[in-house]
């Protein structure tokens, strides 16, 4: 069973990704608090982080990027965004990938595995 933080704090973006990832093997944790995200991945060693744009004061971006510099771990780091026009903001950020809200499974599937088609 591979790992997965996922660092959102709407419950609807949580039971988008649970949904999506139902049969997929997937352990998920869900930090709401972004200010734990990197101490959450320092702990949990996932294989990936998915982040969404819109958590909490801090912000998705900021989150990749603390998770990027103090993990010590090197998941892959997925970016949720509200709308396509952002997606210069993952790359900015330093994600691996992103996925675009509403979350489709199949989506979300190939960007955790490497194999989105951006």
């Amino acid at each position: 069973m591979s790992k997965l933080v996922l660092v959102a704090d709407t419950q609807w973006v949580a039971n988008q990704v649970e949904a999506a990832l139902a049969v997929g093997g997937w352990d998920i944790e869900v930090v709401t608090d972004p200010r734990q995200a990197a101490t959450a991945v320092e702990e949990a060693r996932p294989s990936a982080v998915l982040v969404d744009m819109q958590v909490g004061s801090k912000g998705g971006m900021a989150v990749i990027r603390s998770i990027r510099q103090s993990a010590g771990v090197r998941p892959r780091l997925i970016l949720l965004l509200d709308r396509s026009a952002d997606t210069f903001i993952a790359h900015r950020a330093g994600a691996d990938a992103y996925v675009l809200k509403p979350i489709k499974a199949q989506e979300l599937r190939l960007a955790l595995e490497g194999n989105e088609e951006e």
